[in-house]
């Protein structure tokens, strides 16, 4: 975005100010300056309102924290309109949830400005670059970000002009100007010996002025100095110029590291490098870094790890041609066949035979026993710069005496496990690699087989699920056949059930399913059991407690055997507690359950899968919701076989990371006919629904667990599913079946005699008569279930039962009677501590405060009920309230409030409620503005 017009400029390195042209313009308080300085440093990125808190509160924020915030941005706003009127090419904050985005050309902002001068002085001559570095150096006016709060902090602003300061230096060293330098570095020197850059370019500067003694005691005061608190010697860097100057030979010219001679004929037993390597540009900068730290000195060993198929040797022998010239005394390469199905792993004492006659040694040479073998291979490759590959490693065991002495060389060893031994024992770096960017793979199909149409080349690419070998073979089946069209492939790909057939190849070894198999058959037998029972029930993902419940094993067994498959690539750790496995090998997974898990072993996973999800669901519902239904499935499984849910937030995350795994266990519990489990499991999960409303999801969730009461014939399934599936037109405003449904179920809590079932039928049946405006029934239904709730004394029916009859009587215009019952509901709502439904009734009492006139009340209940929702994330309850909130600004005359307000409600609306988004259009046209 162009700001360049606007005379707004945002100064952050020194005193946090915002100018007109060169006039400071008053913004307020440290709280304001704050705000600003977060906004300005992430210019033209949105910017949390949680982030924000954060920073200028830090873990003790007040409770009004959000609506200062607000009061904020909107105060800035004024300011900036002031300076800018209302140019739309002005610095503006917009509201871009999750928080606020200042919108403004970067170069307007100090830090930026220094930011972009740093960058262009790089490509200069060291005359025209001192000149721009010393501009950049003027931006600081003091210590940045001063006079904002103290919680509000920017570390990487001093790097800025310590790298700022430091080229500005080299560019000085290189124009000669060393006597200058000298009276500007040494007392920064004095003040901070440990700053190795500064304390080496003064060195620099008394060289070249003919001081070399005053430089080796620099030195030495410095070597002091990181010993003394660091316990160690000066970085390479100054190491080396601390040689040069010793052997007076530092040349003028800056040069932060010898340059290697090549050796005579060095070994060179790379194998050939796929023609291109579509996408890994961070997988090659990482290697490239690792290179940097093998260059500086420094020991440097590699793992690249990843699942069967990622491209780990491709990447590694792809990256060692590019960068073999810095390994002048040449590359070894060997393949350890850790993982060949036809060949065991190849012993250490192989390797080293092979790796000495690459260097050189002739074969009556090399020394009969291993440790003389390891001894001549060491004392060989001493001292060189070189790079060892090592492909395809089972064990570090076996990668172990084959990595190089000492430093200056580099290792990379690839391995379908992560070897962690390695990291404990050499400090090895560990690198997974993970599928293909949807681009890349793309890219590396065209490669092979051409370009296909941009749909049908995507289609498969996400079908191969970005998997570089799956890939590949998708791209030589196209590229060999012409009788093969793209649509074919992607049609045989489509089914689940083919996909990995049309994934193998003409070799027994070569294709995808045979890639997984040689990782699985080379687990402990107790893990690979565990991971065959996870194949029978496709989840998503699999956490410690799942895995327990289905394994019959404890779950610290279940945490050991996760972490054996992440180990092995075979699943992924995603987050705490969370492994997920690639799309094919969930696949791979499931063929290998059905063939090797005989059906009474099938069955037992699936009994356990269900009562898991029914007792956990069971536990979290009840700490988000109010529970009227009779089903009790917590006492299935002890407190050590359950995830601690001991609070809403714990409850709500459970739901979130389970869902899709719960939605699998009900499905594949529907294919296999168990019906009563069904729908026992859906209603129990209708609670999540309920509270965090997704109508497809939903609908989906209540229809199978309807179809699956149905089938049984069990009656109090019914008619708690057809309660479920009321209750989903009355969030939604879906009239259309919503009173048949309410009828049913009370017809059918009448045939059980259910008495509390047929007060929550008659809540929903009066709920559906509101939406088809027909109030007055609606109102007497209602309050017939209030009365029975009365003489019953069941507190959490007869909240429902207010808060219903409130919503009625407010749309029938009786807004006096609205609020008695709307406040009653809304104790009863904090006492029983529903969140979801102090939500629910804020939001009415605001309305009836509008329409009676009461505007400020209506705005404190409508910002009590955002700040619930945002800390809840009720996203779909947020979009009503915003709705609301709103139409309350509106009637008040602030204009532009409510067009914030109703541009928030529809951007969260939507996706999540079509018709509620229609009147949120609407809203915004009667303001005048196109939606």
């Amino acid at each position: 975005m162009a700001e360049s017009d606007s005379p707004a400029l945002f100064q952050l390195l020194g005193p946090v100010r915002l100018l007109d042209g060169d006039r400071p313009v008053p913004v307020g308080g440290p709280g304001v300056r704050g705000l600003l300085a977060l906004l300005a440093l992430k210019v033209n990125k949105v910017v949390a309102l949680d982030e924000i808190i954060d920073a200028l509160w830090g873990h003790d924020p007040p409770a009004t924290a959000r609506t200062i915030v607000h009061g904020n941005v909107s105060h800035l706003r004024r300011v900036l309109r002031d300076i800018q009127g209302d140019d739309p090419r002005g610095a503006q904050i917009l509201t871009a949830p999750p928080g606020y985005q200042l919108t403004v050309d970067p170069a307007r902002i100090d830090v930026h400005r220094a930011r972009s001068l740093l960058e262009q002085a790089s490509a200069e001559e060291p005359g025209r670059a001192s000149g721009l570095l010393a501009d950049a150096l003027s931006l600081w006016q003091g210590p940045a970000l001063a006079g904002v709060p103290g919680s509000v902090r920017a570390p990487e602003l001093e790097d800025l002009r310590l790298a700022v300061h430091g080229a500005r230096v080299d560019a000085d060293l290189e124009l000669g100007r060393h006597a200058e330098l000298i009276v500007e570095l040494s007392p920064m020197v004095r003040a901070n010996p440990l700053s190795e850059r500064t304390a080496g370019q003064l060195m620099r500067a008394l060289y070249h002025s003919g001081r070399r003694g005053d430089a080796l005691e620099l030195y030495r005061t410095v070597s002091r100095a990181t010993l003394r608190t660091l316990g160690v010697e000066p970085g390479a860097d100054l190491r080396w110029l601390h040689e040069r100057v010793l052997n007076d030979d530092l040349p003028a010219k800056i040069v932060t590291e010898p340059r290697a001679e090549p050796a005579a004929a060095p070994v060179q037993q790379l194998p050939p490098a796929v023609p291109n390597l579509a996408g890994r540009e961070a997988d090659l900068a990482w290697l490239d870094d690792l290179s940097a730290h093998a260059e500086a000195g420094e020991t440097a060993v590699g793992v690249v790890t990843g699942t069967a198929g990622i491209g780990k040797s491709s990447l590694v022998v792809w990256w060692a041609h590019r960068a073999g010239r810095r390994f002048p005394d040449g590359i070894l390469f060997a393949s350890l066949r850790g993982f060949d199905p036809q060949h065991p792993p190849l012993e250490p004492a192989e390797l080293l035979t092979q790796f000495l006659l690459g260097l050189g040694v002739p074969a009556d040479g090399i020394p009969e026993q291993v440790h003389e073998r390891i001894a001549l291979y060491r004392s060989m490759i001493a001292g060189r710069r070189m790079l060892v590959i090592l492909d395809n490693a089972r064990s570090a065991e076996q990668v172990r005496p084959l990595l190089p002495p000492g430093s200056r060389s580099m290792t990379l060893v690839t391995s379908r496990s992560r070897l962690d031994g390695l990291a404990v024992s050499n400090a090895a770096k560990l690198r997974v690699l993970g599928t293909l960017a949807p681009g890349d793979a793309v890219r590396l199909i065209e490669e092979l087989a051409g370009p296909a149409g941009f749909d049908l080349n995507h289609a498969l690419a996400r079908l191969c699920g970005y998997l570089p070998l799956a890939l590949r073979i998708a791209g030589a089946r196209l590229a060999a056949s012409a009788q093969w069209s793209a649509q074919d492939l992607v049609d045989e790909l489509g089914n689940e059930r083919t996909r990995l057939a049309a994934l193998d190849v003409e070799g027994p070894d070569d294709g995808v399913r045979a890639a997984f198999d040689v990782s699985f058959r080379g687990l402990p037998p107790d893990v690979a059991n565990t991971f065959l029972r996870l194949g029978v029930v496709q989840c998503v993902s699999a956490g410690s407690y799942l895995t327990a419940a289905i394994g019959g094993i404890t779950v610290a067994e279940a945490r050991r055997h996760l972490r054996v498959l992440a180990a092995h690539n075979l699943l992924a750790e995603t987050g705490r507690d969370a492994f997920v496995p690639h799309d094919l090998v969930r696949l791979f997974l499931r063929e290998l359950a059905e063939k090797e898990l005989d059906e009474s072993d099938r069955e037992d996973v699936l009994s356990r899968s269900v009562r898991f999800y029914q007792a956990v669901a069971d536990r979290a519902r009840r700490k988000m919701l109010r529970i009227v239904d009779p089903l009790d499935f917590t006492g299935l499984l002890t407190d050590a076989q359950a995830p601690s849910i001991n609070s809403f937030s714990e409850a709500q995350d459970w739901f979130a990371a389970e869902w899709e795994n719960l939605v699998e266990v009900l499905e594949a519990a529907r294919a296999a006919g168990r019906d009563d489990d069904v729908w026992r499991l859906a209603r129990v999960a209708h609670t999540y629904r309920a509270v965090y409303p997704l109508l497809d999801e939903w609908t989906r969730l209540v229809e199978l667990g309807l179809e699956a009461a149905e089938r049984s014939g069990n009656v109090l399934g019914r008619c708690w599913m057809l309660i479920s599936r009321c209750a989903i037109a009355l969030t939604f405003e879906l009239p259309q079946g919503c009173l048949a449904d309410a009828e049913r179920a009370l017809e059918l809590a009448s045939a059980i005699g259910d008495d509390r079932l047929m007060v929550s039928a008659n809540i929903h049946l009066g709920s559906a008569l509101t939406i088809l405006a027909r109030y007055d029934e609606a109102i007497e239904t209602l309050r017939r279930a209030i009365d029975e709730t009365d003489r019953t004394g069941d507190l959490e029916l007869r909240g429902q039962a207010l808060n219903n009859c409130a919503e009625a009587e407010k749309r029938a215009g009786r807004f006096i009677e609205a609020v008695g019952h709307q406040v009653t509901s809304l104790e009863i709502d904090r006492t029983l501590g529903d969140d979801s439904y102090v939500v629910v009734s804020l939001n009415n009492l605001a309305e009836l405060s509008m329409k009676i006139g009461e505007l400020a009340a209506a705005e404190r209940y409508i910002w009590e009920a955002i700040d619930l929702t945002i800390s809840r994330r009720f996203t779909h309850q947020e979009g009503v309230l915003r709705l609301t909130l709103g139409r309350v600004l509106r009637t008040g005359s602030d204009v532009d409030g409510a067009r914030e307000q109703f541009a928030l409600a529809l951007k969260i609306l939507e996706d999540a409620n079509p018709k509620l988004a229609g009147l949120v259009r609407a809203e915004i046209t009667d303001l005048g503005e196109s939606p």
